[in-house]
């Protein structure tokens, strides 16, 4: 296991360039398993979730070349069928989430598929029944294998007991999604495009992500219209080609590196946002009070002795809550609730979607932050205003996102904190240490 050592107090300055985003990246990369030609995918970010999907994807037969720096292509023309059902390729599905993003492309093209409970953050209950009930909708069947432990899904025959004109027998029809699951859209999307009819999908999560899988699949001939809403319409194809994509930056790096300039910046500069995608994220940080100025597709984090929390126009105390896109992304509430630490005022934190991410306040109480934690979804924050700096401490990160917000606390602190398990961070966040200590940093990897 490794950790951090970070020497909290030095200012960080000058610019830096976020990732390709995690979440496309995981999309997009498992449609490729739809097609037999070549997808070329650039801006793929090089951090641990990405590349133990890539390395599942050559288990499986995929042929994949490094064209370039974070430049990708994949051939899935001939797959190894057989190693789905192996115990290797089940215990490797349990220990990524993102190969839950397998089963639509496998399900759509070969009629079948397994599913392994997968692996992630542990931030509380994260289902797959939106996945389940828009695959039975489409016509699959799911049987248990208590063996493995997992769940072999197969696209039924019709009444007559005979295979339709594709060999997955899926079969379009209207779903209304019981939750706008960024994953369980992608994952019935990409099943729905080789299906037999139409699909329509109706309380779909419409995310950037979304939108740019969607793009990508119509580039490589699929039929979806109503992209970037949250009725989306699929109309089956025969089969798909290829395609060339770039993914998006990421955005909830973009944000970390906001809340990181606010409290311990000399002046950032984040490049290369893609500013039309980041929503209400900059919006939610000038709630805070954090000034942050556009320059193109830049954005420019000045220095800031005090950053005061707004109020609603009544008066009454600030309130930030996650929501489905276009509200605020769940995975920014964590360094949301650093910031305000050091904010001058009061806001109240209400994270909706996960019952446990709130969990790691502990930490930062322990740090010195003045945060009541009124239940597993929210937490009254008290900022210090910058006059009662954080201490130093030793803490282990719990998922990714409560994992920055940590390092963003620890950069921060009075002297010199450890925070362990950082294969958390690594999971998101592509060679953080080094990035964070061109900019003035004093970050250092150490093994246990």
């Amino acid at each position: 296991m490794q950790s951090f050592i970070i020497e909290g107090g030095h200012t960080l300055s000058g610019t830096i360039i976020p990732q390709g985003a995690k979440n496309e990246a995981l999309q997009v990369i498992c449609a490729s398993l739809l097609t037999v030609e070549t997808v070329r995918i650039s801006n793929v970010p090089n951090i641990l979730d990405v590349n133990n999907l890539i390395q599942l994807l050559r288990d499986i037969g995929v042929e994949v070349e490094k064209q370039g720096e974070s430049d990708y292509s994949f051939c899935a023309a001939n797959l190894n069928l057989d190693f789905l059902g192996s115990d290797v390729f089940v215990h490797k599905c349990a220990a990524l989430r993102g190969s839950v993003l397998m089963i639509g492309p496998l399900l759509s093209r070969f009629g079948k598929a397994v599913v392994a409970e997968p692996g992630g953050d542990k931030i509380g209950r994260r289902r797959l029944d939106t996945h389940f009930l828009g695959f039975k909708n489409l016509g699959a069947h799911f049987e248990f294998n208590d063996k493995q432990n997992v769940y072999e899904i197969q696209a039924l025959p019709d009444d007559n007991g005979n295979k339709k004109q594709r060999c997955n027998s899926l079969h379009g029809t209207y779903m209304l999604i019981d939750e706008a699951s960024v994953t369980g859209t992608a994952n019935i999307i990409m099943a729905a495009t080789l299906a037999e009819g139409t699909t329509t999908i109706y309380n779909a999560a419409c995310e950037p992500y979304i939108q740019q899988l969607c793009t990508m699949l119509n580039n490589m001939g699929a039929r979806i219209s109503g992209i970037g809403s949250n009725l989306l319409t699929i109309e089956g194809v025969d089969s798909l080609g290829g395609a060339e994509h770039r993914i998006l930056p990421d955005m909830i790096e973009v944000g970390s590196f906001i809340g990181m300039a606010a409290m311990i910046g000399d002046g950032i500069r984040i490049k290369d946002v893609s500013l039309r995608n980041l929503g209400i994220i900059p919006d939610a940080f000038r709630r805070l009070g954090v000034e942050i100025l556009v320059e193109g597709d830049d954005l420019i984090i000045p220095r800031q002795e005090h950053y005061v929390v707004d109020s609603f126009i009544d008066g009454s105390i600030m309130t930030l809550a996650d929501a489905p896109w276009p509200g605020l992304t769940p995975d920014l509430i964590s360094v949301l609730l650093v910031v305000a630490t050091q904010a001058r005022g009061s806001v109240l934190i209400h994270q909706k979607m996960f019952e446990s991410r709130l969990f790691f306040v502990d930490k930062l109480i322990d740090m010195g932050a003045q945060i009541i934690l009124c239940d597993p979804h929210r937490a009254v924050v008290v900022g210090h205003d910058r006059t009662k700096r954080l201490r130093a401490g030793r803490m282990t990160s719990p998922d990714i996102r409560a994992g920055i917000a940590l390092l963003i606390a620890a950069l921060t602190a009075g002297g010199t904190s450890i925070i362990d398990n950082i294969g958390q961070i690594d999971r998101g966040y592509e060679n953080i240490e080094v990035r964070l200590n061109a900019l003035g940093a004093r970050i250092t990897r150490v093994e246990n």
